[in-house]
């Protein structure tokens, strides 16, 4: 096709066809929804100037005096959908200081992994395993703890589900009610045997109805350990051991 040039031409350039599509105009792409930058934990998270944490007492009739734990955590994200709040660190103090040495060793490993990031809910079992040569013994409530160890690691696990770390999982309205009705049948079998018994001598009846351990735990006198829950609120009903706590029965 013959184009007719009517001015007097002053200069030239040469088009080429990819040169006429980059002069194409293009519609803008969609700009991208800035996102939140979500911060986990991790090593190289700096410890603020405040930390929020709780303060747990154990008293163990393996030390003289109680230790008093305390277990500080960092808030993530603050003020946001993914606020987060996770253990940081760890102190144990005591005015004992025959177990400094293990004490301040087990903080500073138990602060460093808290640190680390990632799951660090293994470390409750773990510590909650360790057994003591000597024998371990029973805490309010008639909860069988192996171990001072064993203790710590139960404060941890409790501070764990306080702030949504750890869930346990719920227990079935039908369990709750089949505990709740052998619980109350077996108080009625041992208040009619108590009835029973009613010309006992007056030392052997006064000895009879002193509450033990057991009693001041909220379980039956005479109820053994629990291998599921590890409380003593194992009994004999019917012929099957059942938990009193957990609903754990080894008849099924």
């Amino acid at each position: 096709m013959a184009i007719k040039i009517d001015k007097k031409i002053t200069g030239y350039n040469v088009v080429k066809p990819e040169d006429k599509l980059a002069a194409t105009p293009v519609a803008a792409a969609p700009k991208e929804a800035p996102t939140a930058e979500v911060i986990q934990m991790h090593e190289s998270v700096e410890r603020p100037e405040t930390l929020v944490g709780s303060t747990f007492k154990i008293k163990s009739p393996l030390f003289e005096h109680a230790l008093y734990v305390t277990i500080n955590d960092i808030v993530l994200n603050a003020g946001t959908k993914h606020e987060l709040r996770r253990p940081f660190e760890i102190f144990i103090n005591s005015k004992n200081m025959d177990h400094f040495q293990w004490i301040v060793a087990l903080t500073r490993i138990l602060s460093a992994v808290f640190r680390k990031g990632g799951d660090v809910t293994f470390i409750v079992e773990e510590l909650k395993a360790v057994f003591d040569p000597r024998g371990g013994y029973f805490k309010a409530g008639g909860v069988y703890m192996p171990s001072i160890v064993a203790e710590i690691g139960g404060v941890i696990e409790q501070h764990m589900k306080n702030i949504g770390l750890i869930h346990d999982p719920e227990m079935d309205d039908a369990t709750r009610k089949l505990i709740a009705e052998k619980r109350a049948a077996y108080e009625q079998a041992g208040a009619k045997k108590k009835a029973d018994v009613t010309a006992a001598p007056v030392g052997a009846a006064s000895a009879a109805t002193a509450p033990s351990d057991t009693e001041s735990n909220g379980f039956p006198p005479g109820a053994t350990l629990c291998q599921k829950c590890n409380t003593q609120a194992l009994v004999l009903m019917d012929g099957c051991q059942t938990c009193l706590n957990c609903g754990y029965s080894k008849c099924g």
